[in-house]
């Protein structure tokens, strides 16, 4: 089944709704390092691959088109909190409160992180949408959990490799930096894995409810479009 209506969806902004408010949380607590068995990663890992599973969800159940807009409308969340955040900072801080340091090292470095992210999310996002979306109709609608998985893969690599290396270069050793987007890499690809039980019964609950299962066949692939 094909979908042809293009409105009035039920829950579409309920699942945009949580793809971008993750995507919003991951990048606040990534400002913390933390130590996971041999990984070391940002905290971000947290919540941040929900998104990816969203973004998966998003394609499979409404389509390439309806998850660009996502993805963007994302991207400006994302502008819009690191402006404030950065707005906050540099007010000047009441004379009796005595933690401007903290907190102006704490959001001070959001900017940066947002701006790594921006890129590295841009083109993850991107790539994870186009991989799903087109191996949906390469193989006919079956097999979700490959689509689910492979576009994972593909988008997860570039995302921990571009984000890693433009928020954290020239901080940390440029090999501590190689091995926290490995770890992240791994990490998130393997969360993908497992909560692939549950992203299927979303994915089934929302065609249901909705009566669409989109095909992408014969769109614009281009990411620059709202």
């Amino acid at each position: 089944m094909e979908a042809t209506r293009t409105e009035n969806y039920r829950l579409f902004h309920v699942s945009a709704m949580i793809f971008v408010a993750t995507l919003l949380i991951s990048n606040t607590i990534a400002v913390k390092i933390i130590q996971a068995g041999v990984f070391t990663l940002p905290a971000g890992i947290l919540v941040f691959p929900v998104s990816y599973i969203f973004g998966d969800i998003l394609t499979e159940v409404y389509g390439f088109r309806k998850s660009r807009s996502v993805i963007w409308w994302g991207f400006f969340c994302m502008a819009g909190m690191s402006l404030f955040y950065y707005v906050a900072t540099i007010l000047p801080p009441a004379v009796f409160w005595k933690d401007q340091e903290p907190f102006a090292r704490l959001f001070g470095f959001v900017p940066r992180l947002a701006l790594s992210s921006f890129i590295a999310y841009l083109v993850g996002e991107f790539l994870n949408s186009f991989v799903l979306s087109k191996l949906k109709i390469k193989t006919e609608g079956r097999h979700f959990w490959l689509r689910a998985v492979a576009s994972t893969i593909v988008g997860q690599g570039a995302d921990s490799l571009v984000f890693n290396i433009a928020a954290f270069a020239g901080i940390f050793p440029f090999t501590t930096v190689l091995f926290i987007a490995f770890s992240g890499f791994v990490l998130k690809s393997l969360y993908e894995v497992i909560a692939l039980p549950i992203t299927y019964k979303i994915v089934a609950y929302l065609k249901r409810t909705e009566g669409i299962d989109t095909f992408d066949r014969g769109i614009s692939y281009t990411p620059f479009k709202l």
